[in-house]
């Protein structure tokens, strides 16, 4: 107890005195030093990393460490996450250590049942995912997937960030249906809170979707609206970044004029701005290979020197490390140094195999195919040029098939925009015919006619509504029990087939039957599958719209047709039964474009208005005559889609030609 008070003293004093910053540390830290008792511990070490946190990081990440041990051991759990949380940055971006960080916040979550705040838990997940964001790309998306589940709808920024970040992850894996959702959702989160700033990270995210897809002009003209944007909200920061990535676009298109003189205002901007370290690292690379190029070897040194010394500062971030090998690479080529250079070439594909960049393991395979040239060894060249040029393919054809989404989706616009006002018009020449109509039956005996004519028209619109509900009432019944039905097979399928093929495994494995366990996987793969195909779980479990995102997402990757989408969040709108029919009605719109379209892209939004919600499906496939496909009692599909929109009190709307297709639902909301 005498050695408690004995600490409380020394606090008092340390908080009453004025002394010095470096005196106030070393206070705090014989504190620590000189205490047995955890409270005391965890006092100091918090003084210490409030202290230490801007001018001295390795001592904020030695204290932090010291801090998650302490409060983890002494149940403290929740102090040990924020303090797990608070570190990450530092340790992934200023010491380079990313995995350091993930084994922190892994400790932490060992315990994670302790903890109920929505912020920290949701906050953990977006920590690692920013950290294995360095290394793998796929932790990192499942990360961020993991960390909305536990934001609340209040959490607005934490959720903000978690779809800037994951955008950014998917849109470096080439996933730019995703991508492009993500980007819009955190743009339009960050404009509610009026977050100007972080609304530009959601935006250089869409322009670098721009440039990846080859969309080098629409990049440039969003760069610049964006960059005036920036400078007139005195965000100037950014500016390094922006011009480092229009650098790029000029570089990949081989305009070495309009690189240097971007490359050169940028620097403007690094010599003023604090900015960040992955675009300093990412100019002063592209002015060595820019130098290379142009023979200005002295040039080129200068900025590699810089990076050198730089190098500490951006070890264990891959992504930088990328960009400085390339320079390295660049400059011993240009020295003729070709041993050197192709060990650092390797070292630069394993690193982007590891992150997933397939433009950056394409381009050094080209560079080890000018290597192996230049060093006489031809064999090995070509075969480098050989895997170039296949992933070449491959991101050309992706890029073919984004540029037909994109411009098959201006055309639509520009169509549905002609086509409004044609119906205006006829609308307008309508009400004009209708006018001289009345006018004529104004005439002698026509109105006893008329009224005899109106009282069968009545008669029979009577009868005809009469048969109309009978025919909705029975096909709502029918749909109504058809899903019931799937919902009895799938469970069973699920519970009863799916759990005997699960017996069925584990007694091959003790038999060591490796072939038949194989078969039996493959098995409960197709039950699964099925199973879910009846009856839609994901509804269920995540969500109409994650429930449609993930169906969405399944024929992106699962099939040859290129998606693209945008859903709004339309869950809690409709009771479960509409859901499900609403699910459907996407569900079998897809399939119809599968199985019969021959499209080689499509787009799907889902949008809430104010008191509806409007399901647009667009593809470019060969089309189709709508008269006709309702016509015959074969076309179920069509007919299906008709009586779900009916049962939903909706309205169903298809035009469809040889160019493609086009469907829209018209889904009020209840009130």
């Amino acid at each position: 107890m005498k050695r408690i008070r004995n600490c409380f003293l020394t606090l008092f004093v340390v908080f009453s005195s004025g002394i010095a910053l470096a005196q106030d540390i070393e206070q705090y830290r014989l504190l620590f030093e000189g205490s047995d008792a955890p409270e005391m511990q965890l006092l100091a070490l918090d003084s210490l990393m409030i202290r230490t946190f801007r001018s001295d990081p390795e001592m904020f990440i030695n204290y932090s460490k010291r801090y998650v041990s302490i409060a983890l051991n002494n149940g403290r759990i929740r102090d040990a996450a924020r303090s797990a949380i608070n570190v990450q940055h530092t340790l992934t971006s200023y010491a380079g250590d990313p995995l350091s960080a993930i084994l922190l916040i892994d400790d932490v979550l060992t315990q994670k049942s302790h903890i109920k705040d929505s912020v920290i838990l949701g906050g953990l997940y977006l920590r690692r995912g920013r950290a294995y964001s360095k290394i793998n790309l796929s932790h990192a998306l499942e990360d961020y997937t993991k960390s909305l589940r536990y934001f609340t709808e209040n959490d607005t920024l934490q959720r903000a960030d978690v779809y800037l970040f994951r955008g950014q992850a998917y849109s470096n894996r080439g996933q730019f249906v995703s991508a492009q959702e993500d980007f819009d959702m955190a743009y339009r989160l960050y404009e509610s809170q009026g977050k100007y700033q972080y609304m530009i990270h959601a935006r250089q995210g869409i322009i670098s979707m721009f440039s990846m897809n080859g969309f080098y002009e629409k990049a440039k003209k969003e760069r610049d609206i964006l960059i005036n944007k920036m400078i007139e909200l005195e965000l100037t920061s950014f500016l390094p970044n922006e011009y480092y990535n229009q650098a790029l676009d000029y570089r990949k298109r081989g305009m070495k004029d309009e690189e240097y003189a971007t490359l050169l205002e940028s620097l403007q901007y690094l010599n003023k701005q604090d900015s960040n370290l992955y675009a300093d690292i990412g100019i002063h690379s592209l002015l060595v290979s820019y130098y290379c190029d142009v023979q200005k070897l002295d040039e080129a040194k200068k900025h590699l020197n810089y990076l050198e010394v730089k190098n500490s500062d951006f070890k264990g971030d891959l992504p930088s490390e990328m960009n400085y090998l390339s320079a390295r690479i660049d400059y011993l080529i240009a020295i003729e140094q070709y041993e050197q250079a192709q060990e650092l070439a390797n070292t630069k594909l394993q690193i982007a195999q590891q992150l997933g960049y397939e433009d950056e393991i394409m381009t050094t395979h080209e560079t080890l195919a000018t290597i192996f040239y230049k060093s006489k060894d031809f064999i090995a060249s070509i075969e480098n040029l050989k895997i170039a040029s296949t992933i070449k393919d491959t991101l050309y054809n992706r890029s073919v098939i984004n540029s037909l989404a994109y411009y098959q989706t201006l055309y639509e616009i520009e169509k549905a925009e002609k086509e409004l006002i044609e119906k205006s018009t006829n609308i307008q020449l309508l009400e004009k015919d209708n006018r001289i109509a009345r006018a004529a039956l104004s005439f002698g005996g026509a109105i006893a006619v008329l009224g005899f004519g109106l009282l069968i028209v009545y008669r029979n619109q009577r009868e005809l509504k009469k048969r109309k509900a009978l025919q909705e009432n029975y096909t709502r019944g029918l749909l109504q029990s058809q899903e019931e039905e799937r919902r009895r097979i799938s469970e069973n399928l699920h519970d009863g087939i799916g759990q005997q093929l699960l017996v069925l495994k584990n007694r091959l494995i003790q038999l060591k039957d490796p072939e038949s366990m194989n078969m039996v996987d493959a098995t409960i793969d197709e039950i699964r599958s099925i199973s879910r195909d009846l009856h839609p779980l994901q509804l269920q479990e995540m969500g109409i719209t994650r429930a449609i995102r993930t169906t969405i997402e399944q024929m992106d990757r699962n099939t040859p047709i290129f998606v693209t989408a945008e859903i709004d969040n339309i869950d809690s709108i409709f009771p479960k039964e509409l859901e499900l029919n609403i699910y459907r009605i996407i569900q079998e719109s897809l399939s119809n474009i599968l199985k019969h379209s021959q499209a080689k892209a499509m787009r799907i939004t889902v949008k809430k208005q104010n008191n509806h919600v409007l399901i647009s499906i667009m593809d470019n496939g060969i089309g189709y005559s709508v008269v006709e496909k309702f016509k015959y009692s074969n076309s179920l599909g069509l007919k299906t889609l008709s009586e779900r929109t009916k049962f939903l009190n909706g309205n169903m709307k298809i035009s469809s030609k040889d160019t493609g297709t086009f469907v829209e639902f018209q889904i009020p909301t209840p009130v």
